[in-house]
């Protein structure tokens, strides 16, 4: 289904170019032909990029036989999955300078169809809403000028044929893997016919390519289904888990954790963190993370980022003390920090100014009192490296959550070496990835978590380096519901971060039923994050429960296919199904939103099942077929409260 096509510029093609190049004569035509290929047994990595690991790779060969240019695509395929990745290296064959203006990961055509154009959209505790809109003759696209991912516009785009469901029709997506600003577009020609084009954005772009150098472009995975919109995200899901995600940590069971930053905020000392910890022994949580506010001069968001030294007047005796106490009652600890932002109000600022991207003599652009240092800069990764690496290596910690709380502004660097300021935004992210492998792979049993500020940066270049990553700072479950489910378009379920949380929510001050909040919780990588000390007897068995129904579920998370079979943004239900990859087991859990006073009874169809096999269902205390369970559906009673939900689980039977 996916035809090799490269669109180029100057020679008669009107479609957009994959890539735009200027020689050192002067002229920008391209006319890019194939010039042999090769087959490797091994799929090659990219330098200084995430990428799919294993498989075989076909290379085909182009060659513009005027000016020396030339290009390498990249076409990796894989038994386990329907995907294909996809991605290009340009070169310069010549003896003089060129200029890449535009450089994408791919292009690809489709034949004439009526395609609906489905992308991710969000903001700050919304992100991953899902949009559609007809694709019309011109280009429909989607984009990052933000030099990262962002919780705007996700590097996701789909083709659904016209009446697509999540179970029938054709759909076609695209997933960039990459963290910075990016671009995909959709083009429907004059002939009715489609391409689909991206990778970096070229809006501010701009790379050097010396005689005889070559320029790597991100990866794109391309996934296809003729069994609807479900289908499509299965397959990114297998292939994220077998060919992306860390093998170190991908199927192990994550740490069920308790979190103090709703608890205490940055109001927290030795016995407060302790009394947290101690008020859960025994329920099934297994690791304590200790969020911001521990280092520096930090008793508030204003100050101290950049400092990675514990605040004694805070913590006496530094992290050693908490830390020992937490091992004592059998749990791991986990640590915050935002390795890429500085603090005006900070030591490092004040002693290296020139380490925070911005203009000299400009204004910075104020986002949550901080500023973003510059990863461009070999200097300045080495000032993160060595600091956070020394807090890692002194102390026993576990886990650590990785915040990344503002978009880059004023995007300059006062690096001596620069050369090219438009090569800016993807230099930042070939200076995170360095940071990412410098740290992470310095520290191997550490489990990171990506965060940023919330689900801000949520793509498969950070879940190469993350397992899993924060999935909003909006822990309402009626919120995560939609988030959630947005978020499962592309991404598994083992790669969200879903939290319990106190209610009122901080967020929206709604008030969910417990039961509620655990049920959506458990559909990710499950924990707590709200003041423990608090509780009651009762409040600890409830957690102990809880955890207990999760431990009954996790393999589902980790390595099940989620099957979505009620849409929160279409009505007033959100459902979905986890079932095992041999049909043995299954887990749906349902949510209503609103009740009345004569709430109508409807079904809820579960899916995914094999049809003739024999499930017990321990709720209803009865065995049922498959086929029963699809098509007679289950009828949840949720009485007349809002917010509640229901789980069944399926067994089958030997």
């Amino acid at each position: 289904n996916f035809v090799p096509k490269f669109a180029f510029y100057g020679t008669g093609d009107y479609r957009e170019p994959a890539v735009m190049v200027q020689t050192a004569k002067g002229d920008r035509i391209c006319e890019l032909l194939y010039d042999g290929y090769d087959i490797l047994d091994e799929k090659p990595k990219i330098t200084g990029m995430p990428c799919m690991r294993d498989e075989k790779t076909l290379v085909l060969h182009l060659r513009d036989r005027h000016n020396g240019f030339a290009a390498d695509l990249y076409y990796s395929v894989f038994d386990d999955c329907d995907v294909i990745a996809r991605r290009v290296v340009y070169k310069n064959t010549s003896n003089e300078g060129m200029t890449l203006d535009r450089a994408y990961s791919f292009s690809v055509g489709f034949p004439k169809k009526e395609y609906d154009v489905m992308s991710l959209h969000g903001s700050w505790g919304n992100e991953r809403s899902i949009q559609s809109i007809p694709l019309h003759h011109g280009v429909v696209s989607i984009d990052s000028k933000r030099c990262t991912s962002s919780a705007i516009l996700n590097p996701f785009m789909a083709l659904l044929e016209k009446n697509t469901t999540e179970d029938h029709g054709e759909a076609i997506g695209v997933s960039l893997v990459y963290s910075s600003s990016f671009v995909l577009k959709a083009e429907k020609n004059s002939d009715g016919k489609v391409f689909l084009s991206g990778g970096i954005n070229d809006f501010d772009f701009e790379w050097q390519l010396d005689a005889g150098k070559k320029f790597e472009t991100p990866e794109v995975i391309l996934a296809y289904s003729n069994n609807g919109i479900g289908a499509m995200s299965r397959a990114f899901h297998d292939a994220m888990r077998n060919h992306l995600i860390n093998p170190r940590f991908v199927n192990q069971k994550r740490p069920i954790v308790i979190n103090n930053w709703e608890g205490t905020y940055f109001k927290f000392n030795n016995e407060k963190l302790i009394a947290i910890a101690d008020a859960v022994k025994g329920t099934g949580i297994d690791t304590f993370v200790l969020d911001d506010g521990w280092f520096g001069k930090r008793d508030n968001d204003c100050s101290g980022l950049g400092d990675w030294v514990v605040n004694e007047n805070k913590l006496e005796g530094g992290l050693k003390p908490v830390i020992d106490h937490i091992h004592s009652l059998g749990m791991k600890f986990g640590l915050w920090f935002e390795p890429e932002m500085v603090s005006e109000d900070s030591d490092l600022y004040r002693a290296h100014p020139d380490y925070a991207i911005g203009v000299p003599g400009r204004p910075h652009s104020y986002s949550r009192h901080q500023f973003v240092l510059d990863l461009t800069r070999k200097d300045v990764r080495d000032y993160i490296v060595n600091s956070v690496n020394k807090i890692l290596s002194e102390n026993e910690i576990d886990y650590v959550k990785w915040d990344f709380n503002r978009n880059i502004t004023e995007p300059f660097s006062l690096d001596p070496e620069r050369k090219n300021l438009k090569e800016f935004a993807h230099r930042y992210a070939l200076g995170l990835y360095d940071l990412c492998e410098r740290i992470i792979e310095a520290h191997p049993h550490i489990l990171f978590e990506g965060c940023a500020g919330g689900g801000a940066r949520f793509d498969p270049a950070i879940l190469y380096y993350f397992p899993q990553i924060w999935t909003s700072d909006d822990s309402d479950a009626e919120e995560r519901t939609k988030i959630q489910y947005g978020t499962s378009i592309v991404y598994p379920t083992s790669a969200m971060s879903c939290h319990f949380a106190v209610v009122p929510s901080h967020q929206t001050h709604r008030i969910t039923p417990a039961k509620t909040r655990a049920d959506i919780a458990h559909l990710g990588a499950t924990g707590y994050e709200l003041d423990t000390s608090v509780f009651t007897d009762e409040d600890r068995e409830m957690v102990r429960n809880q955890i207990e129904q999760y431990h009954k579920m996790e393999d589902l998370i980790l390595k099940g296919d989620l099957y979505r079979i009620e849409n929160p943004f279409e009505g007033n239900y959100f459902a979905v199904t986890l079932v095992s990859k041999d049909k043995k087991s299954a887990h749906v859990t349902c949510y209503r939103r609103m009740g009345g006073s004569n709430c109508v009874f409807r079904p809820i169809y579960p899916a995914g099942l094999n049809p003739d096999t024999v499930y017990y269902c321990p709720e209803f205390d009865c065995d049922l077929t498959g086929s029963t369970i699809m098509n007679a559906g289950i009828v949840p009673y949720f009485h007349n409260e809002d917010f509640r939900s229901r789980t069944y689980t399926f067994i089958a039977k030997e």
